[in-house]
C-alpha cells in the first residue's frame, strides 16, 4: 500500500491499465485527446504488477475492472466514473486543479 501511495503521489495522473484492456485503452485516449501525458502503469508488464492489484484491491478497485486512475493523488474510479466525470463536466477542472492540463 505503501508503494501504491507513493506511485500515485508522485504525478498528477496516474493510470494503473493491463495492456489487453479495451477499456484502458479507451480512458488512456480520452486524457492523451485532452493534451494529458499521464503516468501509466501496465501492470501485467511490470515486475511487481501483482503487489499493485492487491493494493489496488483494498482501495475497493476491482482488478478485473481496468484502468484504476487516480488525479491529484486521490483514486477517482475506473471507467465508467472518469466517463461519467467527463460528461458532467467536471473531469477537465479535476485535472486542472491537480496540475495535469493546464488550458
Amino acid at each position: 500500500m505503501e508503494r501504491l501511495n507513493k506511485l500515485v503521489s508522485k504525478k498528477p495522473l496516474v493510470i494503473f491499465s493491463m495492456t489487453t484492456c479495451c477499456m484502458s485503452h479507451t480512458i488512456k485516449s480520452l486524457f492523451y485527446d485532452f493534451g494529458v501525458n499521464p503516468t501509466i502503469y501496465e501492470l501485467d508488464e511490470i515486475a511487481n504488477g501483482r503487489e499493485i492489484e492487491q493494493a489496488l484491491s483494498r482501495l475497493g478497485c476491482n482488478p478485473t475492472m481496468m484502468p484504476a486512475v487516480f488525479i491529484g493523488g486521490e483514486f477517482v474510479g475506473g471507467a465508467n466514473e472518469i466517463m461519467s466525470l467527463h460528461l458532467k463536466r467536471s473531469l477537465k477542472p479535476m485535472l486542472k486543479n491537480a496540475g495535469a492540463l493546464w488550458v
